[in-house]
């Protein structure tokens, strides 16, 4: 038994992943505070126990879920008044994704096929606001880290690219912002050079991965 027990969230939208991680943490002696299966739901849940003045220590949180995504609730859970430590548990290990999550406060990134031992160090961790990492996000990270930093996308280069992402052609965003088509063609040249693409398709995508639209 630990010395000091752990209250834990859980939010994967898969019942029997949720049972089998409640096993290893209860046989440490954590307890399993409240279940989600959805991002919506972890928040809620989160949000009624600081309610009840029963903080959780982690959230062990999925990133793929119906309605909001783990990104996002990660985020709300990480910007509130009382923030609570997310460790991401998750299939997903895409460069983009990993980014996404710790840029939205993730204390740390794990794989589903994490073994008992180290996911148990590394709730303790997260409980403490250490971070752990698996490998395949540390290497994201550094990545990350070493490519050249791209200029952020202005307000009305954004409002240009969520207007392309509904399908609107450039003469269309040109009439709904009142500018001139030739302005629309320059702003979505800058978004393509920023991002790092080539094409409208691309940009939408990745603006989408990196949760800009």
């Amino acid at each position: 038994m630990p010395s000091d027990p752990l209250g834990v969230v859980l939010a994967d939208d898969h019942p029997l992943f949720r049972s089998g991680v409640r096993a290893v943490l209860e046989t440490a002696g954590h307890r399993v505070v409240a279940e989600a299966g959805t991002g919506e739901e972890a928040v809620h849940a989160v949000e009624g126990l600081l309610r009840d003045g029963q903080r959780p220590d982690v959230v062990l949180m999925d990133l793929r879920m119906p309605g909001i995504d783990g990104v996002e609730a990660t985020r709300r859970l990480s910007s509130a008044p009382a923030p609570v430590p997310v460790l991401v548990l998750t299939t997903y290990d895409t460069d983009a994704l990993i980014l996404r999550a710790i840029e939205a406060g993730a204390t740390g990134y794990l794989l589903k096929d994490t073994p008992a031992p180290q996911l148990l160090e590394a709730v303790a961790s997260a409980s403490t606001g250490r971070t752990t990492l698996a490998p395949v996000a540390s290497a994201a990270l550094a990545s990350s880290l070493r490519a050249p930093r791209r200029e952020a996308l202005t307000a009305r280069e954004l409002e240009v690219l969520r207007l392309v992402a509904t399908g609107s052609s450039n003469a269309q965003i040109g009439r709904q912002l009142a500018i001139a088509e030739s302005t629309v063609k320059s702003h979505l040249l800058r978004v393509f050079e920023k991002l790092g693409v080539t094409d409208r398709t691309r940009a939408v995508t990745l603006a989408l991965e990196r949760g800009l639209l």
